[in-house]
Order: structure tokens, then sequence, then C-alpha cells
């Protein structure tokens, strides 16, 4: 029985090769400094509120102090991953992510004041969804679900202590790794073409940065303020603005910089649409 060939010509990958994808970072960019700040509140508030859904299934399943140190990051890490994919795939606006909206500056598709202002929107959106999740898991009782002889409050005391007890310098370069992964995350999400695609690209990059207890901004625009609900002796005000003040120019340095004009220059092509 003769096996037909079909000619292969022209026969491209499900998803967008790097240049493409670049392009398109560029284009949505774009469409982000357009979007109406309404709109862009709500979507940023919608992002802070994802964001803490995956902070709180980490910090239930690392709850439980039997569980060893590798299970804990490796699962954990995946529990985290629920934030970003609820981001990519039902569409939200997340700060760090929109680290890689300076391709489209580069390109001078936008300007630096376009792109200031979707970001400062877009960070005020991120904290008031956060701090509503923290309100919400909050009345409902969350912290005080047992986890063996501990208690979920007792992890997200924790977990926000260590955060905040770190040296300005170390935040500072975990926040610059953090979104160098978080916008690989996002670059091999817009890369993808569907859901499948999406949801398995991002979880090994950002199951490493939650493993590596890297710093995540909008992520401790979370764990902070829940902590120090869960125990205010062990975080405060103060220590949540000293966390942010290093881990907020660490994520632009990682994600802006060293992610988003590294590939610009690599993959930018001035004849594109």
């Amino acid at each position: 029985m003769a096996i037909e060939v079909q000619d292969l010509e022209g026969v491209k990958s499900d998803c967008l090769a790097p240049a493409a994808t670049e392009a398109k970072c560029e284009n949505v960019a774009v469409g982000k400094v357009a979007l109406h700040p309404g709109k862009c509140f709500v979507l940023a508030m919608l992002a802070g509120v994802f964001i803490g859904f995956g902070a709180t299934f980490f910090l239930t399943f690392t709850a439980d102090p039997t569980l060893s140190f590798g299970v804990k990051k490796a699962v954990g890490g995946l529990c985290f991953c629920l934030g970003l994919v609820l981001v990519l795939c039902c569409g939200a606006e997340l700060f760090t992510g929109n680290s890689l909206m300076v391709q489209a500056l580069a390109s001078k598709k936008i300007t630096w004041g376009g792109m200031l202002k979707n970001w400062v929107i877009v960070l005020l959106g991120n904290l008031a969804g956060s701090l509503l999740l923290v309100f919400i898991v909050s009345m409902a009782g969350i912290a005080s679900i047992k986890a063996g002889d501990a208690t979920i409050g007792s992890n997200m005391a924790t977990v926000a202590a260590g955060k905040i007890n770190l040296p300005w310098v170390q935040i500072f370069f975990r926040g610059i790794l953090c979104n160098m992964l978080v916008c690989l995350a996002v670059w091999i999400g817009f890369a993808g073409k569907t859901i499948a695609d999406k949801v398995l690209g991002i979880l090994l990059p950002i199951a490493a940065f939650v493993a590596c207890g890297y710093e995540h901004c909008v992520a401790n625009m979370f764990f902070l303020p829940m902590g120090m609900v869960a125990d205010p002796t062990k975080v405060d005000v103060t220590g949540i603005l000293y966390n942010l003040s290093a881990s907020i120019p660490g994520n632009i340095v990682g994600g802006a910089i060293l992610i988003g004009l590294a590939y610009w220059y690599a993959y930018h092509k001035k004849t594109q649409a």
C-alpha cells in the first residue's frame, strides 16, 4: 500500500518563533497603552487577585510541617503557578509582565509617558486587588485552618517575616532573578497558541522562581499584608514598604532590561508590520 508523503513546505510550528513573539509583544504593548485607564485598573485588580489565589494555594500546601524541604519547594512552586495561568489565560494586567512593554518603547511605538502611566495604574491596581483578596481570605477564616500541629495562619506569618528580614540588596537581586523568569513565562505564553501551550510553558519558570525564593513584588503585595493580618507582631507596614522598595526596582531591571531589551535587540525587525 503506497503511503502518501505530504509536502511539508510552509508547515510551521504551532508556537510562534522568537521574532514573531517579539513582534507580538510590541503590538500587545501598543494595545495596553491605548487601554482606558478605568478598564486598565480593573484588569490590574484582577491580576492582583489572581496572583493572590496562587499565593493562597502555595501557603495552604506548604503549611503542613511534616512536608520535606524539597516537596514544599517543588510542589509549592507548582501551586503558585495558578496565579500567572489565570493572568495569561483569562486576561489581566500584571505589573511584572508589563516590563516587556519596553520592547515597543525601544521601537518607538509607544512613549515613555504612555508606558509609565500604564505601569503606575497597573501597579496600584495590583496592590488594590491584592489587598481586596487579603480582606476576603481573612474574613473566610483561612488562616485558622489546621495543618497538622500548625495553622495556615502561622505559615502566612512565617513566610512574610522571612521576606522582610532579608538584606535590601538580596531582595533587589532576588527581584531581578524573579522577573527574568516571570517575563520568560509571559514570553512563552505569548508564543503559545493554545491554552495547553500557555499552561505548560508557564509551569517550570514560575515554579522555579518560587522554589528558589525569589522576590515578586505583586505576590508580596499579598504575602506581606496577609502575614501582617495573621500575626502583627512579625510583620508591619514598615517591613512591607521596605521589601517593596527593593523588589519593585529589582523586578523592573530583571524583566525590562535583562529580558525585554535583550530579546528586542536579538529579534526586533525594523521592517516588521
